[in-house]
């Protein structure tokens, strides 16, 4: 700033320009002041909780059980007979190749599982038919 040596005040120019600078500052903390003021009444506040209200449910179909169930009767399932299984190395697993034989955990004579999305259903022996695999139900699985 630069003072005006015979008057010991700013020169001409200076001052409003010192003036105005002042207010902005001033005017400026007012509203910081104001926003935190804000801010912690926010913080401060709870919210409004209440339990929700639900209608009772009621069945208004006036279908029965027998019903429910002969609409998924005619729905696809997919259903595999697992013959047996191996556990190997990999190394082993690599160097599988046609005319390989991989001698899986069943006895020829033993039941194959039958399963429906992982769920055991039966158990039976492998027959053919026609020329192309088949089981034959020798045992089905307890409904739980």
């Amino acid at each position: 700033m630069t003072l005006d040596t015979d008057n010991q005040e700013p020169a001409e120019g200076v001052a409003n320009t010192v003036d105005a600078n002042a207010a902005e500052s001033a005017s400026t903390e007012s509203v910081d002041a104001e926003q935190n003021a804000n801010n912690v009444s926010e913080v401060d506040s709870t919210p409004d909780v209440s339990d929700p209200e639900y209608q009772e449910l009621s069945d208004t179909s006036g279908s029965n059980r027998a019903e429910d169930l002969a609409r998924l009767q005619n729905i696809q399932i997919t259903v595999s007979a697992e013959l047996g299984r191996a556990t190997i190395p990999i190394q082993e697993l690599m160097q599988l190749g046609e005319g390989t034989v991989l001698e899986l955990n069943r006895e020829i004579d033993s039941p194959v599982e039958l399963v429906a999305q992982g769920v055991k259903l039966a158990s039976g022996e492998v027959v053919v038919v026609d020329g192309c695999f088949a089981i034959r139900i020798t045992k089905v699985e307890a409904q739980n």
